[in-house]
């Protein structure tokens, strides 16, 4: 044998052992398996929610200023201190406001005696005008100067109730029953109210009635409305969940890089008083809630059994719909009508069309096999589906 033939030999040996190799690893493939994945049909409590943050404030509160311009007499109350509608909390000192009412006073008294004689004086005038011993003019005369020492006497009488009411001003009293949260001036501090009102006090009114400040972002706001349950936290008690209702949502937007938020008011009841003006608020509203419902996953809704994984004894039970759940009763494949209420993504309501503990199929697991194969097949709508003719012949339509 030549030395060519025995090269065409030993090849022709080579692919045959190649092939032998192919044919019996292609032949050890595993046999696949699938399994699937059920829910229970149960009654739970379906919730949406969003989150934001927020500074706790009091409901009502007051910055009490001064009206007047003057020295810090005397303070009367502290931080902290608790205080009544009325009650005096400070003094300025009184010195040039006595002054100037007695001033007042004094300017009154002269015009007043000035109005004595222009009035007698017209009176007079009257009376020889009357007799025609006096001219027209004489007696116009007369009774403008009366006239006009009437004009200042009631001048004189405002500016004596303006001097009256500056040294009122002097002692500042409590607008509401309160706490106070803050004080901006000590005794002896000169403050001025020549162009704006200084600040001496804040009082908040009832710290058991707080309120929580939120800012919703633009995507969020649209799903918040009054009434809605509200749970929040606060760093300085992390322990502690409490709870809200909201209140108002302000129509009033703020935009801050970019970012546009609207202002949410949430009730805070505060009976312990633990909650104190300027904590943040970690802050989550219930958008959606509603208890006591009948519920399944809402991926139950979206399964469908694939007909290429089914076996020669399994048949599906199919009808013409959208909305519809899967039960597998021994080797059938069973479709179930259903109609649907509100879902926060994870779980459906369901408001009829299956009973309350039924088991729903959700899902499928492969294992053995070519397993990326038929994943692929299953997960990919646009793969064309294998036909099962005994199957097919024995599917029920409902």
């Amino acid at each position: 044998m030549s030395k060519k033939s025995k090269k065409i030999g030993l090849a022709a040996v080579a692919v045959v052992a190649v092939g032998i190799i192919v044919w019996l690893f292609a032949g050890k493939k595993e046999k696949s398996s699938i399994s699937y994945e059920t829910e229970k049909v149960v009654r739970t409590t379906i919730q949406n929610s969003i989150t934001a943050t927020g500074t706790i404030e009091p409901v009502t509160s007051v910055t009490v200023g001064t009206q007047v311009s003057g020295i810090v007499a005397h303070l009367y109350v502290d931080y902290n201190s608790e205080v009544r509608r009325g009650q005096v909390i400070a003094e300025l000192d009184k010195t040039n406001l006595l002054s100037e009412l007695n001033t007042a006073k004094a300017n009154l008294n002269s015009v007043q005696s000035a109005l004595n004689y222009q009035s007698s004086n017209f009176n007079r005038y009257k009376t020889l005008f009357e007799k025609g011993l006096v001219s027209a003019d004489e007696f116009e005369s007369a009774r403008l100067s009366y006239q006009q020492a009437n004009q200042q006497v009631a001048q004189a009488r405002e500016n004596v109730k303006r001097a009256q009411t500056n040294l009122g001003y002097a002692t500042i009293t409590s607008p509401i029953d309160g706490i106070v949260l803050s004080k901006s001036v000590e005794e002896g501090q000169t403050v001025a109210a020549s162009f704006s009102t200084p600040e001496l006090f804040t009082i908040a009114q009832d710290l058991t009635n707080m309120q929580v400040i939120a800012d919703i972002d633009e995507a969020d706001i649209g799903g918040v409305k009054a009434g809605q349950r509200v749970s929040f936290s606060v760093d300085a008690f992390p322990d502690d969940t409490f709870q809200g209702t909201v209140k108002q949502v302000r129509q009033q937007a703020t935009t801050e890089s970019n970012v546009v938020t609207y202002e949410v008011v949430i009730s805070a009841p505060n009976n312990d008083l633990k909650l104190k003006p300027g904590l943040t608020a970690n802050v989550t509203i219930f958008t959606l809630e509603k208890s006591d419902v009948l519920a399944v996953p809402s991926k139950a809704l979206r399964f469908m059994p694939n007909e290429a994984f089914l076996t020669p004894e399994q048949k599906i039970e199919d009808y013409q719909g959208d909305t519809k759940l899967w039960t597998q009763e021994g080797n059938t494949f069973k479709a179930h009508k259903v109609s649907t209420g509100i879902t926060n993504g994870v779980l459906t309501e369901i408001l009829g069309g299956i009973s309350e503990g039924a088991e729903v199929l959700t899902d499928f697991n492969m294992t053995g096999g070519n397993e990326a194969q038929g994943e692929q097949q299953a997960s990919n709508p646009f793969m064309p589906k294998p036909r099962n003719n005994k199957n097919n012949q024995q599917q029920k339509k409902q």
